[in-house]
């Protein structure tokens, strides 16, 4: 399957319907000669471009639309973003390091979908982690999704949002018999979309048979990056990335902010180490934008957003797929 993007290389694409067409927000990979490590320093993003398409097959590329500069808080890393739209408006929500070389997350606005869009001079009060991912109901209540571990930085937030403890950095996370992971955030955005209306909460994500929180040693299933929300035939859908297991996953609810119960694999591993990706339906299709590293040669941190169409069973779930 070829990329759909192929002059630059992008990865963690996030797809919107906006006007009749798919938006996609992905983060902008470039060349860089920082060594791998399980930090993710080498994922050196400095800014972002969006793409537009009517038949994913000519794509748009609407050129860039917020770099590191155009930030007043942010240092580097101008990892996977997403977009929303309400009042008129459009809205960025990217993670940067700030200048103490802690993620937050910044909202930057747009009056249309293909931006250019204007970062506000402070990031989301509250804020931290990595892969923020907006999804207004269908009440126009909007939420804001969020975390990643590792390099993402969740697991430094073991004593409270506010607290971040320096001793976590790096590849950890819980761990130990009957010892629950942990959980990805989300909070309810205010009105104007520019902050978090109360403080973000854990969410739950339940292993079907026991009912409890899957735990943190359960690493094909728990919750490493990458969050996602979409709603089918009044469920909400949360999905994820399992991270160094490299599977796609799903849970399902019935409210936005959970509690989910663990439905399955959406995507087996791809080439490359990370996975992540969107789900949107056009047209009557459910599509899933994901990346891989075949177009660079299996280079990690060189990754190309893709497109293939998904499909549920008579039951709600998801059909798990290959990337092929």
């Amino acid at each position: 399957m070829p990329p759909l993007i192929t002059s630059i290389y992008t990865a963690d694409p996030s797809a919107h319907v906006f006007n009749d067409k798919i938006y996609i927000y992905p983060s902008h990979d470039r060349e860089t000669d920082i060594a791998f490590n399980d930090n993710g320093d080498q994922y050196d993003m400095a800014d972002y471009h969006v793409f537009s398409t009517s038949d994913l097959k000519e794509v748009t590329d609407h050129g860039v639309v917020l770099k590191t500069e155009d930030v007043p808080w942010a240092s580097k890393q101008l990892w996977a973003p997403d977009a929303a739209h309400k009042h008129g408006k459009y809205y960025l929500y990217f993670p940067a390091r700030d200048k103490e070389g802690i993620f937050r997350i910044g909202v930057a606005v747009g009056d249309k979908p293909e931006g250019p869009f204007t970062a506000d001079p402070e990031p989301i009060k509250g804020s931290y982690s990595i892969d923020p991912a907006s999804f207004v109901d269908d009440d126009g209540q909007a939420y804001l999704y969020f975390g990643g571990l590792w390099g993402g930085q969740l697991q430094c937030y073991q004593k409270g949002d506010d607290q971040y403890d320096p001793e976590w950095q790096g590849p950890k996370e819980v761990s130990g018999e009957g010892v629950a992971a942990q959980g990805p955030r989300a909070a309810k955005l205010t009105d104007d979309m520019h902050q978090f209306e109360s403080p973000a909460q854990e969410l739950l994500i339940l292993d079907p048979e026991t009912k409890k929180p899957i735990l943190g040693d359960d690493h094909a299933r728990r919750f490493f990056e990458a969050a996602w929300m979409h709603k089918h035939n009044g469920k909400y859908y949360f999905s994820y990335s399992t991270g160094d297991t490299h599977f796609l996953c799903y849970a399902v609810g019935d409210s936005p902010m959970g509690p989910f119960t663990y439905g399955g694999k959406i995507l087996e591993p791809v080439l490359g180490w990370t996975t992540h990706h969107s789900i949107v339906e056009y047209k009557g299709r459910t599509y899933l934008f994901f990346h891989d590293c075949e177009l660079s040669g299996g280079v990690d941190h060189l990754r190309s957003v893709k497109a293939k169409e998904i499909f549920y069973d008579d039951k709600g779930g998801i059909i798990t797929t290959k990337a092929d």
